[in-house]
């Protein structure tokens, strides 16, 4: 089913949300986009919505979103196809040069979206990467604050390194389509990264790419457990990755990229999962020493974490979490997150 005002010509942006049984986060989302669109040129972006069949609210948001002015282009499917097919399918539907697959609870910061759909007028980049961060209730109240820096690279190696974990976040990923035709999701679509070839195929083959190097999306924090961590982002992730080495993404980018989640990425989600003793210790141990079995930077860093005693590994995970933080550039992010949790608890 489609509802919704079409597009005359191809849009320079899509924004794709793919969504399920969600409505009060898409209610938010769609409140943001009505706002920050305001005053752009009709059919400038193309706002789409992958219902996956939701049996909840979500028809009835959506058109509230359509009457009050969002040309909201809207499919519901027949039934609920999983997870990956409907980020695949969003992908396929989206008519934009350039393509967000934003998820139903992430937003852009106020004003972030007619900066972006200027940088995209007046440049070509094979991806752009906007800088997220978490939020618990109010994405306006917990914004962490900071400068924010934007940074071209012609070198899609120094890219990626540059901005590390973030090609596995899909609201943080604006892909250029047209670079990538022919391309297909369907040897993708049965796991959780079903977006992570179209970053990295992206990025490897074009002229430039830019990273917006400040926080402009809020994702609502620890808000799907619907998945194994270490199978995802340790073990799909570098597969995936590995996948795609070539000249774009060099065995040397692939180590070096490593060592950098090893040291600032990875020692919180360690610390937090021993922290909430949250899912497999047992899936977690076995993708990290399969993937990391041989490296020291592991065993002297991240395993103490994953494999000590819980009263050991929760004081080790707070120090390197708080070390990799402080290298890895989110120091601020961090100390904003604390500082809500104390006053939270002390309120």
């Amino acid at each position: 089913m489609l509802t919704g005002a079409g597009v005359d010509g191809q849009p320079l942006l899509t924004i794709a949300i793919p969504t399920y049984n969600r409505a009060g986060y898409l209610r938010t989302n769609l409140d943001q986009l009505r706002s920050e669109l305001q005053g752009m040129p009709s059919g400038r972006v193309e706002v789409l919505v992958s219902d996956n069949c939701s049996p909840d609210a979500t028809p009835a948001v959506v058109q509230e979103a359509i009457d009050a002015g969002l040309d909201v282009r809207y499919v519901r499917n027949a039934e609920n196809f999983g997870w990956g097919r409907n980020f695949a399918q969003c992908y396929d539907l989206a008519r934009g040069k350039y393509v967000l697959l934003l998820g139903d609870d992430d937003v852009f910061l106020d004003g972030t979206l007619r900066s972006l759909v200027d940088r995209l007028s007046s440049n070509e980049f094979g991806v752009v990467v906007l800088k997220a961060y978490g939020y618990d209730s109010d994405f306006r109240l917990e914004y962490p604050g900071g400068a924010i820096r934007e940074r071209v690279f012609t070198d899609s190696n120094r890219f990626f390194l540059a901005v590390g974990p973030l090609i596995t976040l899909t609201s943080s990923c604006v892909i250029n389509k047209s670079l990538l035709a022919g391309f297909s999701l369907d040897g993708y679509v049965h796991g959780d990264l079903a977006t992570l070839p179209l970053v990295l195929r992206g990025a490897s083959c074009a002229m430039a790419n830019l990273y917006i190097d400040g926080y402009v999306i809020a994702g609502k924090r620890q808000n799907s457990f619907n998945y194994d961590y270490a199978q995802v982002f340790v073990g799909e992730m570098w597969r995936t990755i590995d996948d795609h080495v070539g000249p774009g993404l060099t065995r040397r980018t692939v180590r070096k990229l490593e060592r950098r989640m090893l040291f600032s990425y990875y020692p919180f989600y360690a610390f937090d999962f021993r922290l909430a003793r949250r899912g497999s210790l047992t899936s977690m141990r076995r993708h990290f020493s399969e993937r990391f079995g041989r490296s020291m930077l592991y065993w002297s860093w991240l395993a103490p974490t994953i494999l000590l005693p819980r009263p050991l590994a929760l004081p080790w995970g707070a120090l390197t979490t708080l070390v990799g933080r402080v290298f890895g550039g989110d120091l601020r992010r961090g100390i904003a997150f604390a500082w809500r949790r104390v006053s939270r608890t002390v309120g």
